[in-house]
């Protein structure tokens, strides 16, 4: 499995928890599996795990880059995709910034509306600048 099909994976289940706050991530695996949805990659679980346990975290960091914006307000794609991108930027060095703000684009271009791309663009190249300043 590639690192984008990972990433694909941990995407649905960020997107589910946002519906389903009460699950944890082992009922998402579970679900997944029963479900023949997919089965679990290593990267894309840390990936999702990561999100979960800093979402507080994460939320702030997205909060501090947003214009004239809340998180409320953000569509639950878009916010599913921020997070983890930016979970990626925080907590994953082993990754350049700028592909993980590449291959959220490119989620978004697939799952997110039209107008949700360049707002997530921005909001991520915000954010690599900066953790670079």
């Amino acid at each position: 499995m590639t690192r984008s099909e990972a990433r694909e994976q941990a995407f649905i289940l960020v997107f589910e928890k946002i519906f389903n706050p009460e699950l944890s991530v082992e009922d998402m695996k579970v679900f997944a599996r029963e479900s023949e949805l997919f089965t679990l990659d290593k990267f894309a679980e840390k990936f999702t795990v990561s999100v979960i346990e800093n979402e507080e975290a994460i939320d702030e960091k997205i909060k501090s880059y947003l214009k004239g914006w809340t998180i409320s307000r953000i569509p639950r794609v878009a916010l599913a995709l921020l997070r983890l991108a930016v979970a990626e930027i925080m907590y994953f060095d082993n990754v350049p910034d700028k592909v993980s703000a590449n291959e959220a684009v490119e989620l978004a271009k697939k799952y997110a509306g039209e107008k949700d791309v360049p707002f997530i663009n921005g909001v991520l190249g915000s954010v690599i600048r900066g953790k670079n300043n």
